[in-house]
């Protein structure tokens, strides 16, 4: 699993039909410490996260399996995360800024 957080959303009106059940969702991994990392993704959203929240990411053939449909999916929204404590220090909790030292 990875963690991310949720940038933007992504609209495509023309699409396999066994994507209908989710949003898509512009994504950035983060790292242990909550800085952004590599560049945006777009995952299938199927439990309703938001803009700014952090979520735990499945990719590949795990991201496929998560899905009761079998659908095409190689990024998949798995969870949304209440909070990350890394090396001792609280570096996330939901609906407050990422904190920095």
């Amino acid at each position: 699993m990875e963690l991310a957080k949720v940038i933007g959303n992504v609209v495509a009106t023309v699409k396999i039909e066994n994507l209908g059940a989710g949003k898509l969702l512009l994504v950035k991994s983060i790292d242990e410490n909550g800085n952004e990392i590599g560049n945006p993704q777009v995952a299938l959203d199927t439990i309703g996260a938001g803009e700014e929240e952090i979520v735990l990411l499945v990719r590949g053939s795990s991201a496929r399996v998560s899905l009761s449909n079998k659908s095409s999916v190689d990024l998949n929204v798995v969870g949304i995360v209440d909070n990350i404590r890394s090396n001792g220090k609280v570096v996330y909790i939901k609906n407050e800024p990422i904190l920095k030292e």
